[in-house]
C-alpha cells in the first residue's frame, strides 16, 4: 500500500465489507499523481492554496491506481485527470451554489453536451471566450478519449455522461431546491446515475482497449453484473462519504435514506447498508458466472471487462477506508465549501 495514504485510522463504527477480490496497485501510482497535480493546475480547476490542499489529502491519483493496477502509465494518467474532473464537478453540484440554481445548471450541462456532440471533439469550445473551467477541461479529456474510441462507445459514454448530469442537475438538484428527500428504490436507481459510474465503467473499455458490442452490453446477463458492480461503488462510497455529507446538509446517500425512512441510528444504518453492499458483491458473482456461461464467444471481451469491474469494487473500498477525503469528520464539519470550491468551474452566475 502507498505510505502517502496509510496514514490515520480508518473511519470509526464502520462494519466490515464483504469484498473477496485482492488489492492490487498499479506500479504507476507516483507518476499519476504528479501529473495530476500538474493538470489540474494548468487547467486552473484547483488553484487556491485552501482548495489545493483539500484535493491532494483525497489522493486521487491513488485512488485511480487501485482501481486501474493494470493500466499502462499512460491511461493511468488519463482516467486519474477523468476522476479528478468528476469528483470536481460533483462537489460543485453538492457543496455549491450551481447545484441550487437550475438555471446555471442547465447552462452548464448543455455547453459540457456541445463539447461531447461536437465534430472536431470540443476543440472550438474549449477556445471558446468566456468558457467555464469545467467545460474547457472536458473538451482537453474529451480529446483524448474519443478520439482513438468506436462510434458505439463514444454514442455510449456519452448517453451515461448526459444521463449523470442531467440526474444530478435536475432531480437531484431539484430534491436540494425543494428539500425533498427520496425514498430508497428510486434512489438507488438514479444513484447508479448520480455517482458517474455507468461513466466510470465506460471508461475500462478505454484502459483496456475493448469494444464491447451492443448486442453483449445490453444482454440480461451482462447488466445484472455491470449494475451489482455499480451498486457496490455507490453504496460503499454512501457508507464513508455519510458524516462527510451529513455535516453539509446532504440527503442523497444510503445510509441516511436508511435512517429517515426506516427509524434506524446511524450505526444500524450503515450495518445495513454494509450488509447490502456484500449481498450486492454476492449478487455479482453469481452474474459475473452466469454471463460467462451465456455468453462464452465473447470471453476474450469479457475477461477484462469483468476484471476491471472488480477491480473497481476493491480499489474503491480500499481508497474509501483511507483517503482523508471521508476521515476526520471535526474537520470536516468545520470545512465550508467556499474554502475549497472554485469559482471560476461552473462560470459566473447570471
Amino acid at each position: 500500500m502507498s505510505a502517502r495514504s496509510t496514514g490515520g485510522a480508518e473511519l470509526a463504527h464502520i462494519p466490515e465489507i464483504f469484498c473477496p477480490f485482492p488489492y492490487r496497485e498499479n506500479p504507476h501510482t507516483d507518476r499519476a499523481r504528479a501529473q495530476l497535480a500538474d493538470w489540474v493546475r494548468r487547467t486552473g480547476l484547483v488553484h487556491r492554496e485552501s482548495a489545493r490542499e483539500r484535493f491532494d489529502r483525497a489522493d486521487f491519483g491513488w485512488f485511480v491506481s487501485l482501481v486501474h493496477p493494470s493500466a499502462s502509465a499512460r491511461h493511468l494518467e488519463l482516467m486519474a485527470d477523468w476522476f479528478a474532473w468528476l469528483f470536481l464537478v460533483d462537489d460543485q453540484l453538492d457543496d455549491g451554489g450551481v447545484g441550487r440554481s437550475p438555471d446555471h445548471m442547465e447552462r452548464t450541462v448543455r455547453a459540457m453536451q456541445e463539447v461531447l456532440e461536437a465534430p472536431d471533439f470540443g476543440e472550438s469550445v474549449r477556445y471558446a471566450a468566456n468558457t467555464p473551467l469545467a467545460v474547457s477541461s472536458l473538451a482537453e479529456l474529451w480529446q483524448r478519449t474519443a478520439a482513438g474510441a468506436s462510434p458505439q462507445w463514444r454514442r455510449r459514454f456519452i448517453g451515461h455522461l448526459r444521463d449523470c448530469l442531467v440526474t444530478a442537475t435536475v432531480w437531484e438538484g431539484g430534491n436540494r431546491v425543494r428539500g425533498s428527500v427520496p425514498d430508497e428504490t428510486t434512489y438507488i436507481e438514479k444513484r447508479r446515475h448520480t455517482g458517474a459510474i455507468y461513466v466510470c465503467m465506460d471508461l475500462i473499455d478505454i484502459v483496456e482497449g475493448l469494444d464491447v458490442p451492443e448486442s453483449l452490453y445490453d444482454s440480461a446477463e451482462f447488466t445484472a453484473a455491470r449494475d451489482a458492480a455499480c451498486n457496490v461503488v455507490c453504496w460503499t462510497n454512501d457508507v464513508y462519504s455519510l458524516d462527510k455529507e451529513r455535516a453539509l446538509g446532504e440527503v442523497h446517500n444510503l445510509a441516511y435514506l436508511m435512517q429517515y425512512h426506516r427509524g434506524l441510528d446511524r450505526e444500524q444504518a450503515l450495518a445495513e447498508v454494509c450488509a447490502a453492499t456484500g449481498a450486492e458483491t454476492e449478487r455479482f458473482l453469481s452474474a459475473e458466472a452466469e454471463l460467462m456461461r451465456a455468453q462464452p464467444r465473447h470471453a476474450a471481451l469479457l475477461v477484462p471487462c469483468l476484471a476491471g469491474m472488480r477491480t473497481w469494487m476493491r480499489g474503491n473500498l480500499d481508497w474509501s477506508r483511507r483517503t482523508k477525503r471521508y476521515q476526520d469528520g471535526a474537520q470536516l464539519s468545520q470545512e465550508h465549501p467556499a474554502a475549497y470550491l472554485e469559482r471560476a468551474l461552473m462560470g459566473a452566475e447570471r
